[in-house]
C-alpha cells in the first residue's frame, strides 16, 4: 500500500482568504482510528462547499480536507467487526468537518462511524444516497411512523437538492402524490421524471400561506428550506399533518403561532442524519437496499477532484440539481 495518496486540501492564507489545492498527503497525516478506508467515491454536499470555503463554524482549523461522505474499501482495521476487503460507507459525525473527509483518497475513522455496505447496494448507489439520502430516509421513517405515506398528498420544498430529490423520489414510489417546491424554473421535467405530480416555485407555494392558519392541503411534507418557508407551509397542512425539517438555506429561525399543532394537531418533527448511533443508519441503508431500493443513476452526475472548485461555487450559488458525485478511484 503507497503511503502518500491524493487530496482535495484548503488553505487559509495570511489574510484570511481562502485556497485550495489538490496536494499529495501521506496516511500517517491522518487522524487515529479504528478505520482506514480506501475512497472510492465522495459526494459533494452543502456543507462540504461550506467547509471548502472558509466557513469556521463548520470547519475550525485548516489546512483541511473536506467530505462528509465517503464509500470505499477497509484497507486496514484494528477492529474486529470489520475485515480488510469490505466495503463500507461513511457519512457524517466529524468527517469532513474537522475531521480529514472524503475528498482525499484515504479516510481513517472510528467505528462508531462505519456501517458495512448491505448486499442491495452498490458503492455507487450508496454514495448517491449518502448524507442526502440517509436524511431523506429518516425524514421518510418518521412520517410514515406518524402519518403514513400510501395514499397522502406530500410536499417537498428545495425539491432539486440531494435531500429534496431523494425524498421526491422515494415518497412517490411509496405511494405519495408529490407537490414539488423548486426556485429552478428550469427543473419541472426533471422533477416530474422522478415522481412529482405537481411542480410549484415559491412565489406560488406562498399564495397558500396565511397566518395563523390556510386552508389545509398537505398530508406531510419533507422541508429542507427552513425560515419563512416553513413557518408558512406549517399552516396549510391538513388535520394531524406532520412535517419533517431537516435544512436551513432559508433561515434558521421561524416566526410562527401555536394554532397549527393545537387546533390541527400538526407536528414539526426535527431530523439529525450526522450523530445518530451507527445502528440507526445500518437499518436505513438496509432500507434502501431492499423495500426503499430506487433507480438512482438519473439522479446524480460524476466528477473527478479536479472538478470540484466549479462544483463548490455552483452549490453555494443554488445552482445544484440532484447529486453531485466524486470520482476517486472507480468509475
Amino acid at each position: 500500500m503507497d503511503s502518500l495518496f491524493k487530496a482535495f486540501t484548503v488553505f487559509e492564507n495570511e489574510d484570511g482568504s481562502f485556497k485550495s489545492e489538490i496536494i499529495s498527503k501521506s496516511i500517517d497525516d491522518l487522524p487515529p482510528g479504528d478505520v482506514l478506508v480506501r475512497v472510492d467515491f465522495s459526494s459533494l454536499n452543502y456543507k462540504d462547499a461550506l467547509s471548502a470555503t472558509g466557513n469556521k463554524g463548520v470547519t475550525k482549523k485548516y489546512p483541511h480536507t473536506p467530505g462528509i461522505d465517503a464509500v470505499g474499501t477497509v484497507e486496514d482495521t484494528s477492529h474486529s467487526s470489520f475485515k480488510i476487503g469490505d466495503q463500507v460507507i461513511v457519512s457524517g459525525y466529524d468527517m469532513g468537518q474537522n475531521t480529514a473527509g472524503g475528498f482525499g483518497e484515504y479516510i481513517r475513522v472510528p467505528r462508531e462511524w462505519v456501517a458495512l455496505m448491505p448486499e442491495g447496494l452498490t458503492k455507487k448507489e450508496s454514495i448517491i444516497l449518502g448524507t442526502a439520502g440517509m436524511t431523506a430516509g429518516l425524514s421518510l421513517r418518521e412520517l410514515q411512523k406518524k402519518n403514513g405515506i400510501e395514499g397522502k398528498l406530500a410536499i417537498v420544498t428545495g425539491a432539486t437538492g440531494g435531500v429534496g430529490c431523494l425524498a421526491v423520489k422515494l415518497l412517490s414510489q411509496l405511494g405519495a402524490d408529490v407537490t414539488a417546491v423548486t426556485g429552478k424554473v428550469d427543473s419541472e421535467d426533471f422533477l416530474k421524471s422522478i415522481g412529482a405530480v405537481e411542480v410549484i416555485n415559491r412565489e406560488q407555494l406562498a399564495e397558500n400561506f396565511h397566518q395563523p392558519l390556510a386552508s389545509g392541503k398537505w398530508d406531510i411534507g419533507v422541508d429542507v428550506v427552513g425560515g419563512e418557508m416553513l413557518a408558512g407551509l406549517m399552516t396549510c397542512l391538513q388535520l394531524g399533518g406532520s412535517v419533517a425539517c431537516c435544512g436551513l438555506v432559508g433561515g434558521s429561525t421561524i416566526e410562527t403561532t401555536i394554532f397549527p399543532y393545537i387546533l390541527r394537531g400538526n407536528s414539526l418533527i426535527g431530523i439529525d442524519s450526522g450523530n445518530i448511533p451507527i445502528s440507526e443508519k445500518e437499518e436505513i441503508w438496509m432500507l434502501f437496499a431492499n423495500e426503499w431500493k430506487i433507480e438512482l443513476n438519473d439522479l446524480s452526475r460524476t466528477i473527478t477532484l479536479n472538478e470540484l472548485d466549479h462544483e463548490i461555487e455552483s452549490i453555494l450559488k443554488g445552482g445544484q440539481v440532484g447529486r453531485v458525485i466524486v470520482s476517486l478511484g472507480e468509475k
